[in-house]
């Protein structure tokens, strides 16, 4: 199972504990670029805080994908044949 579904498994389990809070402002923090305070993670538990380091990892090489995706999108558009 993937970091982003660890987290959001943890998140239905665990809805009223501070390490919830902390994992899902990291997670919105990710995806709208918003600022997020660093102690938070460490304030996590060691199972949580490794969580939250797995997320930002996946977080990353899903970017790093998609970026690359979109590259190749834009390269397939530049190389369609003129139509006459």
């Amino acid at each position: 199972m993937n970091n982003i579904k660890k987290v959001a498994k943890y998140v239905v389990s665990h809805p009223d504990n501070t390490d919830t809070k902390a994992l899902l402002e990291l997670a919105v923090a990710l995806e709208t670029n918003a600022p997020y305070k660093l102690h938070q993670l460490y304030d996590l538990s060691r199972e949580q805080f490794k969580l939250a380091l797995g997320l930002i990892e996946d977080w990353r090489l899903d970017r790093h994908y998609l970026s690359k995706l979109q590259v190749l999108d834009h390269a397939e558009v530049n190389k369609a044949p003129e139509i006459k």
